[in-house]
């Protein structure tokens, strides 16, 4: 993503120095694990959210690097346990913590993570960004919690699908955008409005996620995945609101009951194709990207702001 870099390479590259002496620990073990995940980082999403938001208000400063580290270990530990809650051994193609150093020990990292962001919000008194990220943090437990109650019963509406993915995966995202734009302006109001962005940038990014599941790409994660979980996501819930009883029938049985065979995984995948569902999550999903645009257009066109709009794109057109 060159359009980023030409705007906020240097704060990236500096960012990324600081991150890594910002795990640092003092276990021999445990920067051997901390080496591990910052050489497997994604696409380092958020941080671009959170430099592009504060420098779409105001110059970078150092409140916007410890905004970027603090999101980026609280988002680390929260993957690292959400491995361990899924019983997941991979992670954007490589073995998960959880998968080479056990589930203990990946618990533990978590926790470090964890409280090494809270440590570096209070040591630089950066009380209103703690505020806020922990705020996203509460969100996204209750997300996941949410997630496995109504997993279980495989009855959930589109209504606690939006709810379930706002918390779990919005609220970081609105959280970043919301801290980046706090560091550079110090306005409750900007602040508010960027959150939103970043929600609404969140539930399309998401949505994206989801139907992947239903592709053939190569997005580091098996193809039906969510299906083998039994997660309901807004294809498979449009299908089974929009198809016959008996083929919903078949559908949840399969879910239930079959969810580890290959052939009736393809089988659910194929009705979600024929009925419409991909159709509908792919509208829905360009909606809420709409939806963000429209909040960033209400700030002065810059190059930043132009960057900011092609990152959204990004969310919804890519390929991985």
């Amino acid at each position: 993503m060159d359009f980023v870099k030409d705007i906020i390479g240097t704060e990236l590259a500096t960012f990324e120095k600081k991150f890594a002496a910002a795990v640092k620990g003092n276990a021999p073990m445990l920067d051997r694990i901390m080496q591990y995940i910052i050489k497997r980082k994604g696409k380092q999403l958020r941080p671009m959210f959170i430099f592009l938001s504060g420098k779409l208000h105001g110059p970078i400063n150092e409140s916007t690097y410890h905004a970027a580290a603090m999101v980026e270990l609280l988002h680390t530990a929260t993957l690292v346990h959400d491995d361990v809650v899924d019983e997941s051994f991979e992670r954007r193609g490589f073995f998960s913590i959880n998968a080479i150093w056990k589930n203990k020990i990946a618990v533990l990292v978590g926790d470090y993570l964890l409280t090494k962001g809270l440590l570096l919000s209070t040591e630089h008194k950066e009380y209103e960004q703690l505020h806020i990220l922990t705020d996203a943090i509460r969100k996204m437990s209750e997300g996941e919690l949410l997630q496995m109650e109504k997993s279980r019963k495989l009855n959930y509406d589109e209504a606690v699908y939006f709810e379930i993915i706002r918390n779990k995966t919005a609220s970081l995202l609105s959280s970043a955008c919301g801290v980046g734009a706090w560091s550079t302006t110090k306005d409750h109001d900007i602040t508010e409005k960027m959150k939103l962005f970043g929600e609404k940038t969140g539930m399309a990014f998401q949505i994206k996620d989801d139907l992947f599941d239903y592709g053939n790409d190569n997005v580091g994660k098996p193809t039906g995945n969510d299906i083998k979980e039994k997660k309901l996501t807004l294809p498979l819930i449009y299908t089974l609101n929009h198809t016959d009883k008996a083929t919903k029938r078949e559908l949840i049985y399969i879910i239930r009951n079959q969810n580890r065979d290959r052939v009736k995984v393809n089988r659910v995948i194929e009705v979600v194709q024929a009925t419409g569902g991909i159709s509908y999550a792919t509208e829905k999903m360009n909606a809420y990207r709409d939806e963000a645009l429209a909040i960033l257009h209400s700030f002065p066109p810059s190059a930043v702001n132009t960057a900011l709009e092609k990152l959204v794109r990004f969310t919804t057109d890519r390929k991985y």
